[in-house]
């Protein structure tokens, strides 16, 4: 038996208990049934509860949930405002929220869906380094969306071998 402060008040009958926790206004409580003699302490039940509410909902109050930002572009986007929207994506990861790059086609561009996944490729090629492809190129109604999570912090992607550096050679040339 444990009293409300956490002192040992020794074996107790469960009648006596549970006479001395009505005398004090405290409840009876069964803090580990599963020990031989159980283990039982006085406490005010309602506050009890009380704080533990109050616990949970500061822990939900400081979890961080993360969100689905959405950035939208046509596949006539020029290459400077397609930067923007890159170091936008790049902003919204490095705060650990998900991103879902769309391309709305309208009209005739419907018929030129490969425009739209360059464009697509040229953002996950830009994020390479902060995040990784959670779903691929989808074509939903006049939309071609991916999602881009982000990577665990600390991890990154390594250095690209082949194609890229035989790109920046010629460019340098």
């Amino acid at each position: 038996m444990l009293d409300d402060e956490g002192n040992q008040l020794g074996v107790l009958p469960t009648q006596e208990a549970l006479r001395q926790a009505m005398e004090r206004g405290l409840d009876l409580v069964e803090v580990a049934p599963t020990s031989v003699p159980p283990v039982c302490k006085y406490i005010n039940y309602g506050q009890y509860k009380y704080e533990i509410q109050k616990k949970e909902k500061d822990a939900r109050r400081r979890q961080k949930t993360a969100d689905l930002k959405e950035l939208r572009c046509t596949p006539k986007i020029g290459d400077a405002d397609l930067q923007t929207k890159i170091r936008q994506a790049h902003k919204f990861l490095t705060t650990g929220d998900r991103v879902k790059f769309s391309v709305k086609f309208r009209g005739r561009e419907m018929t030129h869906p490969e425009i739209g996944q360059g464009i697509l490729m040229r953002v996950v090629q830009g994020l390479a380094e902060v995040a990784q492809l959670e779903r691929p190129p989808l074509l939903e109604g006049r939309f071609l969306s991916i999602q881009l999570l982000a990577l665990p912090q600390g991890k990154s992607r390594p250095a690209p071998t082949g194609e890229a550096e035989a790109a920046t050679a010629a460019k340098g040339d």
